[in-house]
């Protein structure tokens, strides 16, 4: 379904892999430039190369969304290169360190909550004040089921999931008369390289983790998560704002 993208600018973090790389593809398949932002190098490299081999443009930027610096960096990147920003898609994630709730360790609680949610309103501050000054544009947080519902073992990621959709929704109506958009998706299992970690050392959460916790009976697919993305950030979603989107084969319901 053409999404009517053709000529604008898409910044996409944790692009190297999974959920990322396939956003950063679709973008470009409905005619997008993008940015590919990612902490490792080879991975987001490789996004950008598979892109251009397609005959679409990208451009690859070395992030830690941790980092204010860096952040704004990438935004600058995008403005330097191609005038501005039309969508972001805030994907970059950890999980961290699995298990009970009174095993955690405050080394692992902080990376994870300065990962998936400080690193997304780090973004986020960056990526509106360009799109305010702009006249507006569209952001898409990557959240989680597990940020709708908990999930054993899974204490400072889901902590931090529902962080994003709670900043999601108080932004969402910040700045929605200023011509910005701002949702969120809500992954159940996909088929990426973290649920491959995860069911491989969980203790307690791989059987929720599996294609048949879903009524669909299966796992999803990165390029699922990506066109829902991609819708949200289009035309056709022009009257949606504020929306937790689950996109989990009725994982939740």
């Amino acid at each position: 379904m053409a999404l009517a993208l053709e000529g604008k600018v898409a910044l996409i973090t944790g692009a190297g892999s999974g959920m990322g790389r396939a956003s950063a593809l679709e973008f470009s398949a409905q005619g997008a430039k993008v940015v590919v932002a990612d902490y490792v190098p080879e991975g987001g490299e490789r996004t950008a190369a598979v892109i251009r081999d397609k005959g679409g443009e990208a451009v690859f930027v070395q992030v830690d969304v941790t980092n204010p610096a860096q952040v704004e960096a990438v935004i600058k990147k995008a403005v330097d290169t191609w005038g501005r920003l039309d969508f972001a898609h805030n994907n970059a994630g950890i999980e961290g360190l699995l298990g009970p709730t009174a095993e955690g360790t405050l080394e692992n609680w902080n990376l994870v909550l300065a990962t998936n949610l400080t690193g997304v309103w780090l973004c986020m501050k960056s990526e509106i004040v360009q799109m305010v000054a702009q006249g507006g544009g569209a952001i898409v947080n990557t959240a989680s089921a597990a940020g709708l519902h908990g999930v054993e073992g899974f204490s400072a990621y889901c902590a931090s999931k529902h962080g994003v959709l709670g900043l999601t929704k108080v932004a969402a109506k910040e700045y929605a008369k200023q011509g910005i958009r701002i949702n969120a998706v809500c992954p159940g299992p996909i088929e990426t390289p973290m649920l491959q970690r995860i069911v491989g050392v969980s203790r307690v959460i791989a059987p929720a983790s599996t294609a048949g916790a879903t009524p669909m009976g299966r796992s999803g697919k990165a390029e699922e998560v990506a066109r829902v993305v991609a819708w949200l950030c289009s035309p056709a979603a022009s009257y949606v704002t504020g929306v937790g989107m689950p996109v989990d084969g009725g994982y939740v319901a």
